[in-house]
């Protein structure tokens, strides 16, 4: 395991999960997962389907409790902490399956995005172009992805790959500390993937990415470490190399399949 830096005179960790479990009747789908994210970090979260890495997203996002165990955001135990309380910490999550407005504009959706992270009131009989700070902040996102030429184009005419560009750029609207990716490159062609391969790449820095990715090849070029859960366990936790080639990762993906949840 990574060596745990929110102790000592050491950096404050951007997310710790200490022993986390979650079950379901009889079924452990999170089974005591101990892990410390360090700030600024890029790290995959990878294992065949059925692993526990989508139901480990939900008790970090806090969208599930978990049965036993400690979450910690930025030195701060958020175990209980309701959703809106994380994105307040800093915390924001894309998902697997798209989550927009296809009716409505890009610029649109990416205005709502910021909105909903901001402290100011909407007004009923004010246009979201007359809140001015909202505006360029969302036009800000949107160029980060990628996105800009296209802030006039209702949704549903961007391709999956400009969808899921579109889903970043959401994401970053409230300025997170600590970003969530579920499978950003799911359902995208070769030439999609490699787009939004570079698109992460080039996400600022100081953003702390946990990111679960299907495809090796991106979550490799995109992450430092890379962490392999297993039957809801972490069975390998290092650097790409160091994952690439332990037995018991080769095992486990020769056997079941490199795969989603």
């Amino acid at each position: 395991m990574t060596e745990r830096v929110h102790g000592g005179n050491g950096p404050v960790a951007a997310l710790t999960l200490d022993r986390v479990a979650k079950s379901f009747g009889g079924l452990r789908a999170v089974d005591g997962v101990t892990l410390d994210v360090r700030p600024g970090e890029r790290r995959a979260l990878i294992g065949p389907n059925g692993a526990g890495k989508t139901t480990l997203f939900s008790l970090v996002s806090g969208e599930q409790s978990p049965t036993s165990g400690r979450i910690t955001l930025f030195g701060q135990d958020v175990t209980r902490l309701a959703p809106h309380r994380r994105a307040a910490l800093g915390l924001s999550r894309t998902y697997q399956i798209t989550n927009l407005f296809p009716k409505l504009t890009v610029l649109e959706n990416a205005l709502l995005a910021v909105h909903a992270l901001s402290p100011t009131k909407l007004h009923l009989h004010r246009p979201l172009t007359a809140y001015q700070d909202h505006h360029a902040r969302a036009r800000r996102v949107l160029d980060a992805v990628g996105l800009g030429a296209k802030a006039g184009e209702p949704v549903r005419n961007l391709s999956h790959g400009e969808q899921r560009q579109l889903e970043i750029a959401l994401a970053l609207a409230g300025s997170p500390r600590l970003l969530l990716l579920d499978e950003p490159t799911a359902g995208l062609s070769p030439a999609e993937s490699q787009l939004m391969t570079a698109l992460l790449a080039r996400l600022d820095p100081a953003i702390t990415i946990l990111m679960i990715e299907h495809d090796m090849d991106v979550a490799f070029k995109v992450t430092d470490r890379v962490t392999v859960l297993h039957f809801g366990r972490v069975v390998a936790d290092g650097l790409a190399d160091e994952v690439k080639a332990n037995a018991l990762v080769q095992e486990i993906y020769l056997g079941a399949g490199a795969g989603g949840r």
